[in-house]
């Protein structure tokens, strides 16, 4: 809901950082690998309780997540590199609810609700841009993209303040599970039905 308004406050300073990060050698991929191997450390980290130094992670991780796009821009935009940074995001989200599961086992139910919740959202994302893709239909509304972005409720800011906000009240993980998947089933909804307007009428 928030991401695009985001882009004009994060943008600058990343595209700053991109800009030398690019003319140093480092790929793009590179910085996605490192940023989702940082936010896989994170996991660990919650499921022995050490939410503060899981947040810290998680932080990194998306900066680097901002930093990759940022270096791509300025060196080489690929189809892979927008695929492999969509691959990493979609594990490393649900791999730090996963681990919010193992840290308490009350906490299991809820977070396999919350996995779930993510399947709806991701599928609805990514079938909406597979079409926008065939139509020719595109956006820059979040800047270059390598495919289509389909905002919503639910979009990657508010995930990470749903996450952050984990880590920082453990004991109401349950509360934020529940609010948060609510918000990514009403994601789910609208983008199905934007998916309607879309491409219902459509051969």
């Amino acid at each position: 809901m928030f991401d695009a308004a985001l882009r004009n406050i994060i943008d600058p300073p990343l595209n700053a950082m991109g800009t030398k990060i690019a003319a140093i050698g480092v790929s793009a991929n590179t910085v996605t690998v490192v940023g989702f191997l940082l936010g896989m450390l994170s996991v660990p980290f919650i499921a022995t309780e050490y939410y503060s130094v899981a947040l810290i992670l998680i932080v990194l991780n998306r900066v680097f997540d901002g930093l990759d796009g940022a270096v791509a821009r300025h060196s080489l935009l690929t189809n892979f590199g927008g695929y492999l940074d969509i691959v990493c995001d979609f594990i490393f989200y649900a791999a730090v609810v996963f681990g919010f599961a193992l840290a308490r086992p009350e906490n299991a139910l809820y977070a396999a609700f919350l996995i779930f919740s993510f399947m709806g959202t991701g599928s609805s994302f990514l079938t909406y841009a597979i079409m926008a893709e065939k139509y020719g239909i595109s956006t820059d509304i979040q800047g270059r993209k390598s495919l289509y972005y389909l905002g919503g409720l639910a979009e990657g800011g508010e995930t990470i303040a749903a996450m952050l906000l984990m880590c920082v009240f453990p004991d109401y993980f349950l509360i934020i599970a529940l609010v948060f998947g609510a918000m990514c089933w009403i994601t789910t909804v609208t983008r199905i039905y934007a998916a309607w307007l879309t491409f219902g009428k459509s051969n």
